[in-house]
């Protein structure tokens, strides 16, 4: 009888463990990035291996900005953040999705082309993948890291490709890749997101490197009550920003490649969106021809 208790209570110890485990695989950090940020948004150009290259000035920016969670489960968590210009404007930013253990990883290869990779159970284990999206939830970027927890800091980095950013795609084209290395660190206040940037242009032959950045995002939290606007906003359109969301969805879990046209018709893919958008709000545009739509335009640019 006393050998049974004993195989009970390690099996019992045992579940014990397993779903302390699952329970704490690093989703309780994400977490910890949904809310109101006063936000700091510092880059500077550091480094260039071409002499005559010049260096563009330093970038700052202050914004308020909301992280919402708008879909959790234990193995995912996402995230649409919006910037609050005042108490009347708000602009629907960009949105990160993370994934416990996701076994595919798109990576980006330039020219608006994303191409599909299997990664290995052992490759993941343990292990969160951000996927970062733009505006019109065209994809950008993911990243594949575990939290780590060491010497009283708390962080997750990856390194990844990505395309130019907003900051910059509208305003120059002298390199056509930015090598991303993220860190996100959680503080005291909020956290940090520090980024070691390569500024790359790729051609069939080689990868060549422009310039390094620096840069720092800092997010400090604030009351929720700074971005109630924000959420009063995203309740009134999310039917809309949904109905994308999922458009795209549908499309890049069957894709291998996914290649985006720069325009049609004239016009980016976001200007499309837009108009879209303008027209379900005025017009009321039924669900179902909103998606409708919506899976025409991306036809035309997929």
């Amino acid at each position: 009888m006393k050998t049974i208790r004993i195989a009970i209570v390690f099996v019992l110890t045992g579940l014990a463990q397993t779903t302390f485990a699952q329970s704490k695989n690093g989703k309780e950090n994400i977490e910890k990035l949904c809310g109101c940020f006063s936000v700091n948004f510092k880059y500077a150009e550091t480094f260039s291996p071409v002499d005559t290259y010049k260096y563009h000035p330093r970038e700052e920016l202050n914004a308020t900005e909301l992280a919402l969670p708008i879909e959790s489960t234990d193995t995912k968590l996402v995230m649409q953040h919006l910037l609050v210009i005042n108490d009347t404007m708000i602009i629907k930013h960009w949105r990160e999705e993370w994934s416990y253990e996701l076994p595919v990883l798109y990576q980006y290869q330039g020219n608006k082309v994303w191409n599909r990779r299997a990664l290995n159970a052992s490759a993941v284990k343990g292990k969160w993948t951000q996927t970062v999206l733009e505006v019109n939830d065209e994809p950008r970027y993911q990243g594949v890291s575990a939290w780590i927890n060491n010497d009283g800091q708390t962080y997750w980095e990856s390194t990844a490709d990505a395309p130019l950013p907003r900051r910059e795609y509208t305003t120059r084209n002298d390199y056509n890749i930015l090598k991303r290395k993220n860190r996100i660190q959680l503080t005291a206040d909020g956290y940090m997101h520090e980024q070691d940037n390569d500024k790359i242009i790729r051609s069939d032959k080689a990868d060549v490197l422009l310039v390094q950045e620096k840069g720092y995002n800092k997010y400090i939290r604030m009351d929720e009550s700074e971005c109630a606007v924000a959420k009063a906003w995203w309740e009134k359109n999310k039917a809309f920003w949904t109905s994308v969301r999922s458009t795209w969805a549908e499309y890049v879990s069957h894709a291998q490649t996914v290649a985006v046209k720069n325009k049609v018709a004239d016009k980016r893919l976001d200007e499309h969106i837009t108009a879209l958008y303008n027209d379900w709000k005025k017009n009321k545009m039924p669900q179902a021809e909103l998606e409708a739509k919506l899976k025409d335009v991306l036809k035309q640019f997929l």
